[in-house]
């Protein structure tokens, strides 16, 4: 009876304290989990471990934020521009492309290009050169004027660029040092315990390579956002400079019909003058 008593409450004992010790498993587990993690070996390191945790998160948050804000305003854009492309060459004079983005404003560089080069033709026509930039023909006025339009929007669109570059070139360099750092405090950790295990080495040193990954993931991103931007810029202003040949000759072109047309009207006057003379001639001479 004693013998079956006893077994009867071992076997109590066993099953209260299986998921105890299930549970304290568990939470070893988890505890050495996050002994192991990215949280861990930022509270372990020191200031300048800290110091450069912080630099690649906010190196992180600039590129992104450049990255989003430049995309979406380069996709807007080009909607922009390929709507005032077809209204510009749809339109049935200049006046009427003026008009146009006098009401809507240049809200993009094409409709900026067109606006400044139409006004520069007009001004130049009709005021000359009054100041020292406006010396020369008009043909070279409305020239300047439009390299110079062209000059704006290209350090308009490389804007933030600089950035990008920098983060993507110094971002590993940040982490590596984070990383040499790291394992050098962690060695010296490590030589003034009493006793040296591979789970002493492994896990300080695995925590210090994370800044190594961390400067990665940083510098991925912002070196291919840079590359295609740049892509982009460098196609988007040949098609501004091709639209800026088109307008320029557009313009002196137009100028140059203009200029030409009173001398086609006094042509057929003069002929009409000399044949009636002629014709005059012969009656005096019949």
């Amino acid at each position: 009876m004693m013998q079956e008593i006893l077994q009867s409450a071992w076997v109590g004992l066993a099953q209260v304290a299986g998921p105890v010790a299930g549970q304290a498993a568990a939470t070893g587990a988890a505890a050495a989990q996050e002994a192991t993690g990215v949280l861990h070996f930022i509270q372990q390191s020191d200031a300048v471990g800290k110091s450069l945790f912080v630099i690649l998160a906010l190196m992180s948050v600039a590129s992104w934020y450049l990255i989003i804000v430049k995309g979406f305003l380069s996709f807007r854009l080009k909607r922009r521009s390929q709507s005032f492309m077809r209204d510009f060459w749809s339109a049935s004079s200049l006046e009427q492309v003026e008009n146009e983005i006098a009401t809507h404003g240049a809200r993009e560089p094409f409709a900026h290009l067109a606006s400044h080069a139409i006004h520069a033709q007009k001004h130049h026509t009709k005021y000359g050169a009054v100041r020292l930039e406006e010396k020369g023909s008009t043909d070279a006025f409305v020239s300047r004027i439009m390299r110079k339009v062209i000059d704006e929007e290209t350090a308009r669109l490389e804007n933030g660029l600089t950035l990008l570059a920098s983060v993507g070139s110094t971002a590993p360099f940040v982490g590596l040092f984070g990383t040499v750092w790291g394992v050098y405090h962690a060695l010296i950790n490590i030589g003034l315990s009493d006793g040296v295990t591979l789970n002493k080495i492994a896990g300080p040193v695995g925590e210090a390579l994370v800044m190594t990954g961390l400067g990665l993931a940083v510098a991925i991103p912002a070196v291919l956002a840079y590359n295609a931007f740049v892509r982009t810029n460098r196609v988007y202003l040949a098609q501004l400079d091709a639209f800026a040949h088109d307008l320029f000759t557009f313009l002196t072109t137009g100028q140059q019909v203009q200029e030409t047309q009173p001398v086609l009207r006094r042509v057929p006057s003069s002929g009409g003058g000399s044949a009636s003379s002629s014709a005059a001639a012969a009656k005096r001479e019949h």
